[in-house]
Order: structure tokens, then C-alpha cells, then sequence
């Protein structure tokens, strides 16, 4: 299609108004049209800020400090047990001592330090981090979504931010077509997400147990009569409070927490300073090496199993990762290496050179090498940071069943967002309560640290392992790093976390079984309702509905047209889903203007408010039939009922105004046809919408025409008067009851999975209106069965 241009030549009106407005076509744009796209919503898109922006270092110092009120209470609260975890039976050999040393110190260098602060960080999606977010970035690269709702259109979103594969490396490309075509591989990525996710929720129980125990446990110093039982019921008490005190979110908790924790580090810091040259300053012998090899050599498996104990020296550095999104790269980077390393690393000095002289106390080793001056106040600092500790991690389980809801697969809960300044914080009131009750159920079952100790080491190392196989795809795919340095990452980083996950796997029966526990029946639950979700969401798009019935049975009156704005929900991205003709069937009547809206989450962290939602109108035009697909990123909050009305109104304006009042006058002058014909496309049929036209006309870039005469025949202003008229006159929201049962020819397994399990849980969890958040007065529902 071809216009003037103001030289008297002709061009593509594409091409026309991306030179108008000084931009050429990506390469997405050239192939953006596919079947059943639709085309981008409204308005042009500014630049954003990313995360990728520089910030100044002022900026940087300041998420420095508050990174320590949130991302290192667990990790900072580990000199509280370590020693007692690693010598349970007390310490056999003098020399011992300095290798169990050398141990705590090589392991903070090289996982927390080398792997996470100076490598797997930069593995962020969009500055946010994770099991999660990684699987969000490497779903982007790599088609492993088993939902097929991946649109072209997506990939234009600012935080997409998709990079084309260098001809340099076509081993990247390869391997992406491999893990594309092969579903094995597919659901292996995705069990492994699960499975990370899963031992970050069971984090969230033991993180706030072996913390408090462990800070409570101080006060014997003053009272022996305590015994443990006393200990672990003064511990559950402490524990329900935090856990009551969650629906209040943590809004300014890098300003509130992060002087306790600061304060922290420095009483923990002195105080191993003081007792390093108090007590025996030789013992920083132990950056010797040599000390790890003779610690081996004379414990045999004796050291292996101690590695159970040693690995909680690291307790918590996943949080770098998982919290990074509340502040960037530098800032942890700086708050680690300036604050925290040399902290711990004075703690456990200083630790190590008390014990070379009170070599029975090992068991209580920190509260007792506290000089007497200091007790109260380290003591009272230490429950602080341990609520702190377990703040964060409880904050991070319900981050993680947030996002894996978005994911589809977890069941429908209600989701707080408790904080307008970071994004991740939110609270569900369902998953409080049952980690409020674990938790208390495990501080009475273990009572102590060391048993506690055997479960968490398992959860910790699983989930550092989990993050370095993602990684390393990510490397491969997105990074096209080196095979050298991909190998060597392996070796290093994946051969030690393998050292130490098989130790811990030692002490299964000692309470190791614990987290395994809490992620089997995670697992089940989540892979139950994805598998479902899945099947679902494939049986809606293989019985959709054309818009010919839609556009049928309004031209042949069949259906009445009641006042009013309808909502009608489906998870369906690509067309009308079968429920409709079921509700036309039982109520032969539809709202003056009707939307199917799509909820879609896309692999990314958020979407703009601006590109949220996209539109496509169904023939005829008087029919005031929308499609609407509402886009959010797994870390978005959906807008409050009478919100969510408001946008979606103002946005379909907006879509009115540039189709009809721009690119379609351009057709008509020029007599071509510009969109594409509903029903061809949802047949499969090539569209006869040229891309980069609807790429224009839909970032807004053709402006109303003014200089020509509008057709009488369709009147936009009148069109979005009405509309305005009717969502006055009521919303209505109209939301499908599907029942979801196994077809008759399944396998037992099958239909115990679908009819029985997955009904279970569908039953118990929260329905659709609850969870949306829909006023229960404002809702019509149908019910039907899907057999898949």
C-alpha cells in the first residue's frame, strides 16, 4: 500500500511513518504478524529506565546499606551454629580446628564470593533473580513453555529485551533448537525449576527455626535451668509473632532493618577480632590449604560428614541472588565484599581462636566467646537479626508461590502486594498460616540447631545446585560464553556443591528427610496443576470458536443485547474460547459491548502499564465485540476491580482512535485493506495485514487525519460515547466454571490425577472470581466439563 509523500513520490506508509518519526523496522516488526496475533496496543512506547542504566555511586552505596537489612540476615546469623553443626561429638584433634577453618573460609570465597557475587548475578532477568527468574530468562531465549500462548507481539515489550544469537557462535543456536524440539528435555528444565522453587518455600520454614533457636539458645548463659524444650517453646512463641506480624509487609524494611543488621556485623566483626589476638593469633594458619588436605587425610569419612555442618557457613547466599531485584549488581557486590565477608570471616577467626583454648565449649561456641561487657547487647542484637533473617526468607516463600502461580502452576491464592516500593514484596494469607503452623512444628520436633542443621543443609546445597545447571544454560544460550570457561564454571563450582550435597544426603535419616518432604509434596502439587493447566489451556485452543459464529449470530439477531459492559474472562490468548457458544447457549443474550479479556503473564518480571494490554475488534464493527489480551510480568500486581475497568476502557479508546481514525482513512483513500480478517487468521489463513503497518498504527505513530473527510458511516467519537455510556450503566463480569475430568479411554493414573487430585485441590484453593479480586455481586458464571 502506497501514499503520497510530500515530495510527490510514493513509499509504504510503514515506511513513511517510521521515517516520520525518525525509527526504521526491527526484525521483529518484519515478521510480527503471524496467526492469530494481534496487533500492539495504543500509544507510542518512551524509553525506559532498565536495569541496565547506569547508576550513580551515591545511589549505589545507598541500596549498598539497605542490602543488608534484607539479603544478609541468613547468611550473617550463621557463625551462631556452625561450629556446633560441624563438631557434634566435639573436637578430636587440635589441628582439626584449622582445617575446619580453612574449610568455612575456601567455601565463602568460592561459592558465595566467586559463583554468586561475581558470576550467577549477572544471570539476572531484567535485574531480578532467582530459580525463577531464570527459568523467566531462559523461557524467552528458549521455547520450554508448555502453554502454547507465545506471541510475536510479546517480544516487542520493553523488558523483553531479546538478543539476536552471534554468527560467531552457532553452537548457542544449535543447542536451542535441540532443547526446543526435544520435550524430555523440556520438562526436565521445568522439574528442576519446581524443585528449586520448591526448596526456597521449604527455606521459608527452616531459615526462621534453626535462626531464632539459634539466638535464643544465649540465653542458658544466664539461666542454665533452661533446657531445650524450654528454649524451642520460647522459640515457637517468637515465631508466631513474626509470622503475625506478616500481613503488615515489609515496606521500608531496607531503611528499618539494615542498622540491626549493620550493628550485627560490627559486634560480630569486633568481637572475633578481639578474641583473635585475646586468644591465639596463629590460627590464621589455616588460609594454608594444606590444612583441608591433612584434615581429610587424618578424618577420613569422619570429615566427609562434617561437610554437613561446614556448608551452613553459607546458609542464605541464594538471597543474593533472590533479592536482587530490590537493588542491582554493584550494590551487593559492594555490601558483600565490604560488610559481610570480612564480618563473618573475623567472626569465625576469632571463633576458631577461642576454641583452641576452650576446645569443650565448641557446642556453644559463640555465645560463650562473647567478653562479659558485651552479652546483653550482642544477645538482644542477635534475636533482631534473626526475626530480621527470617523476615526476609518468609517474604521470599511468598514471592516464589506468587511468581509460580503466574506460572501456571500453582493453585489460585490471593496475593497482597504490601509494598509500593519494591515489587517483590507481597503476602498470601493461606501460605502464612501453613508456614506459621511447620514451623512450629518443626522448632518442637528438633529443639536444636544440630537437628535442625541436617534438613537445612540438604534444601541449601539442592538449591545452589539447581541455580548453577540453569546458569550454565544460560551461559551456552543467552551469554554464548566460552565452552572453556562454561566447563571450568561446571567443574568448579557444580563439583563442590556435589561434595557437599552428598554429605548432607548422609544425615537423611537424621532430619536431612525434612526438606525432601516439603518438596516432594510441592512438587505434586504444582506439577499436578501444571499438567492439568497444560491440557487445559491446549483444549481450549483446539475447540475455539471463530469469529464467523460470533459474527453469525449477531447479524441473525439470534442473541439479545442487554445494557451494560461485559468482561468475559478466559485464559485463552488465542481466540474465543468454547465456552462462549455454552453461554450463549444457556443465556441467549450478551452485554451492549462485549471483551473477552486474557490474562497473560509473560516471562519477564513486569510490563509497562503503557504496553499492557492489546486489542483486536471482531467483525462487524457495530458489534462492539473486543478481544483484549491484559499482559503482566510475574512480578506484577493486578489492578483493583474498578482500576482495572478504568484502564482497560482508556486503553480501548486509544485503540479506536489510532484504527479507525488513522491507518483505516489511509486504506480507504488508497482502497486496500489494512487488518487483517478475524476469521482468516484464526483459521491459519495468511493475513492480508502488512506487519509493519499494524506495528505503526499501533504504537500510535499515525496521528487522526484532518485534512480529509471521515466516512458518515461509522462515527469513533459516538462509538466511544456509548461505550463510556455503557460500562455507567454496569459492569458485569462474566467468568466460566469449567470442570475438568480425565476422557473416558484415560489411564488409571490419569484420571486419578485429573478427577480426583487436581479437582481436590481446585476445591480447596480459592475460585476465580476470589483470586481476581471480582466483586461477587458484579459476576455471572457458566458452568461446563472439559474432557482432556
Amino acid at each position: 500500500m502506497a501514499v503520497d509523500d510530500h515530495d510527490g513520490g510514493s513509499l509504504d506508509i510503514g515506511e513513511k511513518l517510521r521515517r516520520d518519526e525518525g525509527q526504521m523496522p526491527s526484525p521483529i516488526q518484519r515478521r510480527l504478524v503471524r496467526t492469530d496475533s494481534l496487533p500492539f496496543e495504543a500509544g507510542k512506547i518512551p524509553p525506559k529506565h532498565t536495569f541496565t542504566a547506569h547508576e550513580s555511586w551515591s545511589r549505589t552505596l545507598l541500596l549498598a546499606f539497605q542490602s543488608i537489612g534484607v539479603v544478609y540476615g541468613d547468611i550473617g546469623t550463621s557463625p551462631l551454629y556452625v561450629y556446633a553443626s560441624t563438631f557434634p561429638n566435639g573436637i578430636q584433634h587440635h589441628d582439626d580446628l584449622l582445617g575446619a577453618l580453612s574449610l568455612i573460609i575456601y567455601t565463602i570465597i568460592l561459592i558465595p564470593l566467586l559463583k554468586y557475587v561475581f558470576t550467577v548475578l549477572w544471570a539476572n532477568d531484567n535485574g531480578d533473580g532467582g530459580t525463577f527468574a531464570l527459568y523467566s530468562l531462559i523461557s524467552r531465549y528458549i521455547k520450554v513453555s508448555m502453554i502454547p500462548n507465545q506471541q510475536d507481539e510479546d517480544a516487542k515489550v520493553s523488558n523483553y529485551r531479546l538478543e539476536s544469537v552471534s554468527n560467531r557462535l552457532k553452537r548457542a543456536e544449535w543447542i536451542k533448537e535441540k532443547l526446543e524440539n526435544n520435550n524430555i528435555a523440556k520438562i526436565a528444565i521445568f522439574v528442576v525449576t519446581i524443585l528449586g522453587t520448591s526448596m526456597v518455600i521449604g527455606d521459608g520454614v527452616l531459615t526462621p527455626c534453626i535462626s531464632v533457636i539459634s539466638a535464643v539458645d544465649g540465653i542458658k548463659e544466664k539461666a542454665p535451668s533452661l533446657d531445650d524444650s524450654t528454649i524451642s517453646y520460647i522459640s515457637a512463641g517468637i515465631l508466631v509473632l513474626l509470622f503475625a506480624i506478616q500481613r503488615s509487609g515489609t515496606d521500608k524494611v531496607g531503611y528499618s532493618f539494615a542498622p540491626i543488621v549493620l550493628t550485627w556485623f560490627l559486634l560480630i566483626g569486633g568481637i572475633g577480632l578481639y578474641n583473635l589476638f585475646k586468644y591465639d593469633v596463629g590460627v590464621l594458619r589455616a588460609f594454608n590449604p594444606k590444612y583441608i588436605v591433612d584434615y581429610f587425610h587424618r578424618n577420613g569419612k569422619q570429615g566427609w560428614i562434617s561437610l554437613g555442618g561446614i556448608v551452613l557457613c553459607i546458609t542464605g547466599t541464594e538471597a543474593m541472588f533472590a533479592d536482587l531485584g530490590h537493588f542491582n549488581v554493584r550494590a551487593i557486590q559492594i555490601g558483600f565484599s565490604c560488610v559481610l565477608l570480612p564480618a563473618v570471616s573475623f567472626a569465625y577467626i576469632g571463633q576458631a581462636s577461642y576454641l583452641t583454648k576452650h576446645g569443650d565449649n565448641v557446642g556453644d561456641t559463640f555465645y560463650k566467646s562473647i567478653p562479659g561487657p558485651l552479652f546483653w547487647p550482642t544477645f538482644i542484637v542477635a534475636i533482631s537479626t534473626a526475626i530480621i533473617a527470617s523476615q526476609a526468607m518468609i517474604s521470599g516463600a511468598f514471592a516464589i508461590v506468587s511468581q509460580s502461580q503466574n506460572l501456571g502452576c500453582f493453585p489460585r491464592v490471593k496475593v497482597y502486594h504490601t509494598s509500593t516500593e519494591y515489587e517483590g514484596q507481597v503476602y498470601i494469607p493461606e501460605i502464612n498460616y501453613i508456614l506459621m503452623v511447620l514451623c512450629v512444628f518443626v522448632t518442637l520436633l528438633f529443639q536444636t540447631t544440630t537437628k535442625i542443621g541436617n534438613a537445612y543443609g540438604i534444601a541449601v546445597v539442592f538449591v545452589m545446585t539447581i541455580t548453577t545447571c540453569l546458569v550454565t544454560i544460560v551461559m551456552v544460550v543467552i551469554w554464548k560464553t566460552r565452552m572453556l570457561w562454561v566447563v571450568l564454571f561446571v567443574l568448579v563450582f557444580g563439583g563442590a556443591e556435589l561434595v557437599y550435597l552428598s554429605s548432607v544426603l548422609y544425615k537423611f535419616r537424621e532430619g536431612g528427610f525434612l526438606p525432601l518432604l516439603f518438596s516432594l509434596v510441592l512438587m505434586i502439587i504444582m506439577a499436578i496443576w501444571h499438567y492439568v493447566h497444560v491440557k487445559k489451556y491446549r483444549y481450549e485452543l483446539n475447540n475455539k470458536v471463530t469469529s464467523n459464529y460470533v459474527k453469525d449470530i449477531i447479524q441473525k439477531g439470534e442473541v439479545q443485547r442487554i445494557p451494560g459492559l461485559g468482561l468475559f474472562y478466559s485464559e485463552l490468548v488465542q481466540g474465543i474460547p468454547p465456552i462462549f457458544p455454552h453461554f450463549i447457549e444457556k443465556i441467549p443474550s450478551i452485554h451492549s459491548v462485549l471483551i473477552f479479556v486474557s490474562i497473560k503473564h509473560l516471562p519477564i518480571s513486569r510490563v509497562e502499564l503503557e504496553e499492557r494490554f492489546i486489542f483486536r475488534q471482531i467483525k462487524p464493527k457495530s458489534s462492539r465485540i473486543f478481544r483484549c489480551v491484559a499482559r503482566y510480568g510475574y512480578n506484577d500486581a493486578m489492578e483493583e476491580p474498578r482500576e482495572f475497568e478504568n484502564l482497560i476502557i482508556a486503553y480501548l479508546k486509544k485503540f479506536m482512535q489510532y484504527e479507525y481514525l488513522g491507518l483505516e482513512n489511509a486504506a480507504e483513500m488508497h482502497g486496500d485493506t489494512v487488518h487483517g480478517d478475524e476469521s482468516a487468521i484464526e483459521r491459519g489463513k495468511p493475513s492480508t495485514v502488512n506487519s509493519e503497518e499494524t506495528l505503526s498504527a499501533s504504537n500510535g505513530l499515525i496521528q487522526p487525519a484532518t485534512d480529509r473527510n471521515l466516512s458518515d458511516s461509522f462515527n469513533i467519537e459516538e462509538e466511544m460515547k456509548v461505550i463510556e455510556e455503557e460500562k455507567r450503566k454496569g459492569v458485569v463480569y462474566l467468568l466460566g466454571e469449567t470442570q475438568v475430568v480425565a476422557e473416558g479411554k484415560s489411564s488409571p493414573l490419569k484420571i486419578a490425577v485429573v478427577n480426583y487430585l487436581y479437582d481436590f485441590l481446585r476445591k480447596n484453593f480459592r475460585q476465580g472470581e476470589k483470586s481476581l479480586s471480582v466483586p461477587r455481586n458484579q459476576v455471572l458464571k457458566v458452568g461446563m466439563t472439559y474432557e482432556i
